[in-house]
């Protein structure tokens, strides 16, 4: 009976087992498969994996999926079991996978066949956009990389929200993102993303209104709102003639604020309200820069004694479609002052002397930011507390300012100081100067191994290297690693190299005179050594430091200028001085445009060809910024039917110079491109031999041939520049330029020479000019040339000399830095400036000056060098001839293009 039970079960069982292996087959022909929790066991089998396959992949390998499921050919699995189901779970985790079962397709034995059946989620071929521009799209594209990803949510929703985020950071507070996928039929499984953008127009901020300030004006308040503006707008006059029209009163400020008696802050806070005339700074809301923007107001009241003034609440509310309004809650709270300030910690100086370089006084205005400036850093004075100790090597100095006392409106400080060991240089480094050579670099460098930590030396160091031109200014950045055991420091500075080759084209039509053009080309890291060695081309030698120059200019036959000038600024290897050659010819032609039988014929020509040897060097006294600068020049002055165009006697002839040039110089301005801060001053000296003095058969009464066969003069040239940071700003800055300069001869018995004279008026440019033996002077909003003595008689037979004998010239800019970018550094400007030049020392009057204002741009490429455009207004009268009769006008409006620093 038992024998014929076990018969029986098996029957059923081998019955069983056959008929799920019959299913399991039927996947490969067209009957499903098995699923594992179809397999209804009433107890888990452990089975030997034998097989494993996947299907319904088209992109994805099929051997890397089954590796990520987990299984793996002989393993041992329960079925049903935790291997199956953490199997389902990490496909499903990959987030590439759309659906997925895992099914059997054989048994045998204690032998099992699995497939994985997978549905793949397309995937993202490319990106589309509708509603916005070529400019936004192609931003969006850097911030939205989803090509060849998953389609997933998760996906989508991210990219959505970075659109809408780049938009409301441009002031489009309102901006839509609707989503559409739509099936790309040339690709397997992939689909088009199109991203429908509708910006509703830019949110203006159209007023922001401030409660609870007592001590701090609204309109000062806004101005801390750096990136939180409200629109441009004039709208007094609309509400004038309403009110006006209304009421129909006769006094104009009390039709405007409805009262018989405006008051001085009546008319405050209505011209704040309706006058809004800030056209540069754009209005937007970006809730990034207005939290920044509320910590600014706080901070600023915190410099005015307010140590707790906070903003209680702020609201912002839709006025219109599209503007809003803010308000601002402030509590100012209690203005506060310092009482006691004691020193606690320092044992190297004495509470006194601390006492004095803090320059914070018993009774001053509670000033937080002040004060951190002079116990830590202040970059423009570099003259605080921390510099007592970390200029004498303690670099671990560190000081606490801590509030021990406050009692009523005086608070009481303690200044806690740690000054740690004193440290000594270790080693200095540098890093990713791949065009420069390392000693290029390191000649510039201040703080050397073995020395005194010396953070003054360190700025220094900083300034050097971003005067060189080489490299980025901004990107300049030592990396201190110090050991507090061994009491050193290893210095690396970090650099990033900028194209400083400069290339100048320039071309256009000067009229009959035909083309003008100039091609000049500068190598600023140029390198003798290196001539030989071609890996260092790029495209010329480079890494020495050394600089090259060529310049061609022409004005088809009427002017050629030709010029080669070459420095080494570290010659013989050791010290800073700087030697330089230079070689220039130019030729100035008159040619005959007028007469139909001789046109194009010379009618005289002027040309100067001249070479100059020079050295430089670097002094120590009365500081490390001075330099003085000698060169010796010769330069030849030929003429044939010109000379009477300078005022000489003689139309043909030739004349020599040979000068001694002295120029004594002071600079420690922090970048040569956009200055924030310091000064350049400049005494240039030029003298040649007192040929007179030494030839008694020469005198006033001499002819001209005679007398300027060897030119006599000393020329005396003052230039001098300052730039300050304006509001703690370092992009708005304000430079005030003072120029003059006088020509002098030897005494009377020849006279001042009518050559190297100075030329007023314009652009300081000779493109149009083409003005050879004087000295450009630019004064913007005048025509080129046009302040300068003798231009009423030149042509006459006895003309008066052309030029100037003495000059002077002041200049006052506000510059605001648009964009640093070292490839393209940008910036505006707004300039007033005055000037005169006098034929006479006679006629000098310092104060019988020519006016201008004006706004201009300026763009400096490393490729192009710096370029300008300004717009001048000239005040005052020029004079001008029309057929040989002079005509006074006023200068009025003119435009004017610079190339390169103007420095005059």
């Amino acid at each position: 009976m038992k024998r014929s039970l076990l018969i029986l079960f098996c029957l059923v069982w081998a019955n069983t087992a056959m008929s799920q292996i019959r299913l399991g087959q039927s996947r490969y022909s067209s009957s499903k498969p098995i699923d594992i929790m179809e397999l209804n066991y009433s107890k888990p089998q452990t089975y030997r994996i034998a097989e494993i396959k996947a299907v319904g992949l088209s992109t994805l390998d099929e051997n890397a999926i089954i590796s990520l499921s987990g299984l793996k050919v002989d393993d041992q699995i329960e079925v049903p079991g935790d291997a199956i189901s953490n199997a389902l779970k990490k496909l499903w985790n990959q987030g590439i996978i759309g659906d997925v079962k895992i099914l059997v397709t054989k048994v045998e034995g204690e032998d099992i066949s699995l497939l994985l059946d997978l549905t793949e989620r397309p995937r993202f071929s490319r990106v589309e956009f509708t509603g916005i521009n070529k400019t936004q799209e192609s931003e969006l594209r850097d911030k939205i990389n989803i090509r060849g990803r998953v389609v997933r949510e998760d996906v989508l929703n991210t990219s959505q929200r970075n659109i809408q985020k780049y938009f409301v950071d441009k002031g489009f507070l309102n901006t839509e993102v609707k989503v559409a996928q739509v099936r790309d039929t040339t690709l397997p499984n992939s689909v088009k993303l199109r991203f429908d953008v509708d910006t509703k127009g830019k949110v203006k901020i159209n007023e922001i209104r401030v409660f609870g300030n007592e001590e701090i004006t609204d309109a000062k308040i806004k101005s801390k709102l750096k990136k939180t503006k409200e629109h441009a707008r004039v709208s007094v006059f609309k509400d004038v003639y309403s009110r006006m029209t209304a009421a129909g009163p006769s006094d104009v400020a009390n039709a405007i604020l409805y009262t018989d008696s405006a008051s001085k802050e009546d008319v405050k806070s209505y011209i704040n309200k309706n006058f809004k005339l800030n056209f540069f700074a754009g209005s937007k809301y970006i809730p990034k820069e207005y939290r920044n923007d509320k910590d600014n107001v706080v901070n600023f009241y915190q410099t005015k004694g307010f140590r707790d003034a906070k903003i209680v609440t702020d609201s912002i509310y839709s006025f219109g479609q599209d503007e809003i309004n803010i308000d601002l809650e402030i509590e100012e709270g209690q203005k506060y002052y310092y009482r006691n300030i004691e020193f606690n910690g320092n044992f190297i100086h004495p509470d006194e002397v601390l006492r004095a370089k803090l320059g914070i006084q018993k009774g001053d205005v509670y000033d937080r930011e002040k004060l951190e400036k002079r116990l830590n850093y202040d970059p423009q004075k570099g003259d605080d507390v921390s510099s007592l100790y970390q200029d004498d090597g303690y670099l671990f100095f560190n000081i606490q300012p801590v509030e021990v006392n406050v009692i009523g409106d005086s608070i009481d400080m303690e200044m806690r100081i740690f000054e740690g060991p004193q440290v000594t240089v270790n080693s200095v480094n540098i890093k990713g100067n791949e065009r420069t050579s390392d000693h290029v670099v390191m000649r510039e460098i201040r703080i050397l191994p073995g020395q005194k930590f010396n953070r003054a030396l360190l700025v220094r160091t900083i300034r050097e290297l971003s005067q060189l031109g080489y490299f980025d200014p901004e990107k300049i950045n030592p990396d201190l690693r110090p050991n507090f055991d061994a009491a050193t420091v290893d210095i690396t500075f970090e650099l990033e190299e900028r194209p400083n080759d400069q290339i100048e084209l320039s071309g256009g039509w000067g009229g009959f005179f035909g083309f003008v053009g100039t091609v000049g080309l500068t190598f600023n890291n140029f390198s003798i050594k290196n001539i030989g060695n071609f890996d260092k081309w790029d495209p010329l030698p480079v890494g020495d430091g050394q600089k090259l120059s060529l310049r061609v200019q022409a004005n088809g036959r009427s002017f050629q200028n030709y010029s080669i000038s070459l420095t080494e600024p570290w010659f013989g290897g050791k010290k800073p001085n700087a030697l330089s050659f230079s070689f220039n010819h130019s030729v100035q032609r008159q040619v005959d445009f007028f007469n139909p039988g001789n046109f194009g014929q010379e009618l005289g020509f002027f040309k100067i060809t001249g070479a100059t040897l020079g050295l430089a060097r670097r002094v120590t006294w009365p500081d490390d910024y001075f330099s003085i600068s000698n060169s010796l020049q010769f330069q030849v002055y030929e003429f044939d039917q010109f000379g009477t165009s300078f005022g000489l006697s003689y139309p043909t002839g030739r004349s020599n110079s040979l000068t001694l040039n002295t120029t004594i110089a002071r600079n420690n301005i922090d970048n040569p491109i956009y200055p924030r801060f310091g000064s350049n001053v400049m005494l240039n000296v030029a003298m040649t031999p007192p040929y007179s003095s030494m030839n008694n058969n020469l005198n006033a009464e001499s002819p001209d041939e005679e007398k300027y066969k060897w030119l006599e003069y000393h020329k005396w040239m003052f230039d001098a520049s300052i730039y300050t940071p304006l509001f703690g700003s370092n992009k708005l800055v304000a430079s005030a330029r003072a120029h003059m300069g006088f020509l002098g001869s030897y005494g009377n018995r020849i006279g001042i020479i009518p050559l190297e004279r100075f030329v007023m008026g314009g652009d300081g440019m000779t493109f149009n000019n083409f003005a050879l033996g004087q000295e450009i002077i630019g004064l913007r909003g005048y025509e080129n040339q046009s302040i300068t003595p003798g231009s009423r008689t030149r042509g006459q037979p006895d003309p008066e000399p052309f030029g100037g004998v003495v000059y002077n010239k002041y200049v006052m800019e506000m510059r605001f830095l648009v964009s640093p970018n070292p490839s393209a550094t940008i910036f505006v400007l707004g300039f007033a400036e005055a000037g005169n030049n006098w034929g006479s020392y006679e006629e000098f009057n310092p104060y019988d000056l020519k006016k201008s204002a004006g706004v201009g741009a300026r763009i400096f490429m490393p490729a192009f060098g710096l370029l300008g455009v300004d717009w001048g207004y000239g005040f005052d009268d020029i004079t001008t001839f029309q057929n040989g009769v002079p005509i006074s006008r006023r200068s009025g409006p003119q435009f004017h293009f610079t190339i390169g620093q103007q420095f005059r």
